[in-house]
């Protein structure tokens, strides 16, 4: 029988700590912070450590994230030993030595607070939402509130769950039901009681402790706006100037589009951001960016994304080509140069500029999507010729609206969209053909 090979050397051995501190830590893990060198962490989990744990002390320089590197390698080749709360893997600081150092990191983890929250409010964590909003926006929360769903938010600091009860009211989530939990597992755990948000101003004394997890039971308002989970909020939803991908014609491009977990959606010609924000919206890790031409719109395009729960969209403002010159080969934008290649390409508007076209499938990988939908004979041409050559499928989108007629009721035919929607294949592709005719990039064909 052959000997299992011995695992590469740690690098760095991540602990985690709960709010009963060194009591709390199990002997696998003490061992560790004893023998340890090095020890880093932020200054309360510092302060935790007793004196016999000797190695020198390092807080965690702010901003964190990019310090990582710098920091290991200044002490590569000592025993490293960094504190985290909770499970270091699970929205904390694990993530980002494992970027670093791989498998030669080791981790020794302690319950989260969730895990404690769960127990304590008998919530079965399967079915039950986590958000944190350490380091990211409010907003984002608003993604997940939906009537009836449990969400466990992990609070930056003391001041969150008002954030939370103000951002509830709002969305229209008013009579939902708040609980903040305090320093669970720890000898001074406090789980105040529950409260609407409606009624959050009223609660005496208010919460204060900054660590704390605020748990939610979900409960919207009967006069409020009804968000579904899939693509094809109603127009209401959004912001607009009535350059907006309508609800059902929207529904059928993110259809096509199919955004899976984690990938990149460019949108070309922003509108009102509808499609880039219900892509982000099918999955927490969706990323998207949109390019609107108009100023005016890209402001309203980015408080659309907050106001839906996805403010990291990233709205650049300029006119396409132009602004994807850097990842076409043509070297221009600097605003832009940093964009990964996408996913998949929505184009809104802009079929008939020059280039645009060929701009957006050079940047494409093989097996990316391409969908772009036109409501203009022009960009019509356009697309029946990109179809002719590199196939795909075409459609004609026609949706109609019962309205009153007289007495009577009739339809009301809305403006046939024309969409192409195609997979980039292996094979060589012939150059596309375009309309030399000026175009604003601008949702202009939504």
């Amino acid at each position: 029988m052959t000997p299992a090979r011995p695992g590469p050397p740690y690098a760095v051995t991540v602990v985690g700590l709960g709010a009963d501190g060194w009591r709390g830590v199990p002997d696998a893990s003490r061992a560790v912070l004893r023998d340890a060198e090095v020890l880093i962490g932020g200054p309360r989990q510092l302060d935790l450590l007793p004196p016999e744990c000797a190695g020198e002390r390092i807080a965690w320089p702010s901003p964190l994230r990019p310090a990582v590197p710098a920091l290991l390698a200044e002490h590569a080749g000592r025993r490293i030993a960094v504190l985290a709360s909770g499970d270091p893997m699970f929205y904390g600081i694990g993530r980002a030595l494992a970027e670093e150092v791989g498998d030669r990191l080791r981790v020794l983890p302690h319950p989260s607070s969730v895990s404690y929250a769960a127990a304590r409010l008998g919530w079965p964590l399967e079915d039950t939402e986590v958000v944190t909003l350490v380091g990211r926006p409010a907003a984002r929360l608003a993604a997940a509130l939906h009537d009836g769903r449990r969400l466990l938010v992990l609070s930056a600091d003391a001041g969150t769950p008002a954030e939370v009860a103000a951002l509830l009211r709002d969305r229209g989530f008013g009579p939902s039901r708040l609980r903040v939990l305090e320093q669970l597992g720890g000898e001074r755990e406090r789980t105040g009681d529950a409260v609407t948000a409606d009624d959050w101003a009223a609660l005496t004394p208010p919460p204060g402790d900054p660590l704390n997890i605020v748990a939610v039971e979900c409960r919207r308002a009967p006069d409020a706006l009804r968000l579904g989970a899939v693509p094809g909020l109603p127009d209401e939803a959004y912001e607009h100037d009535g350059q907006l991908t309508k609800r059902y014609v929207r529904a059928a491009t993110l259809a096509a589009l199919a955004p899976a977990p984690g990938e990149l959606l460019w949108d070309i010609g922003g509108g009102s951001g509808s499609i880039a924000i219900e892509w982000m919206r099918t999955h927490p890790s969706c990323r998207a960016v949109t390019v609107e031409r108009d100023p005016v719109r890209a402001a309203r395009i980015t408080r659309n994304a907050e106001r839906l729960g996805v403010p990291g969209l990233r709205v650049v403002t300029g006119a396409a080509p132009a602004v994807l010159a850097e990842l076409a080969g043509a070297a221009e934008a600097a605003e832009v140069a940093e964009l990964p290649p996408p996913d998949a390409v929505f184009i809104g508007g802009g079929l008939t500029v020059p280039g645009l076209l060929e701009a957006c499938w050079s940047a494409l990988p093989v097996g990316g999507r391409l969908v772009a939908n036109t409501v203009t004979l022009e960009s019509e041409a356009v697309l029946a010729d990109a179809h002719r050559r590199h196939g795909g499928e075409l459609v004609r989108l026609a949706v109609a609206h019962a309205v009153p007629v007289g007495g009577f009721t009739g339809w009301r035919q809305a403006m046939p969209v024309i969409q192409w929607a195609v997979r980039k294949s292996l094979e060589p592709l012939e150059p596309f053909d375009t309309v030399d005719t000026v175009d604003a990039t601008s949702g202009a064909d939504r």
